[in-house]
């Protein structure tokens, strides 16, 4: 029975709800990086990784939509018998 109640303890021990390292709160310096009237559209505030990150996101999906229409326009074109 000992163990058992070894057992509780350490589990209710693991899965406490206290956080052990606080995280700073970001919010406030993020808004004042996205609330800045600087001419810049919003997927691009916080400079050149977000640069980035649009250009890696706007080359998959045009590759993609490449892609698309390629097997679209195999699927249509009727095969040839050999």
């Amino acid at each position: 029975m000992k163990h058992l109640l070894a057992l509780q303890n350490l589990a209710s021990r693991t899965f406490s709800t206290t956080v052990r390292k606080q995280l700073k709160n970001k919010v406030p310096e993020y808004q004042n990086i996205f609330q800045a009237d600087n001419e810049l559209p919003v997927h691009l505030k916080r400079g050149a990784v977000d640069a980035v990150f649009y250009r890696i996101t706007m080359a998959i999906t045009v590759g993609g939509t490449c892609l698309s229409l390629y097997y679209l326009f195999q699927a249509a074109l009727p095969r040839t018998k050999k």
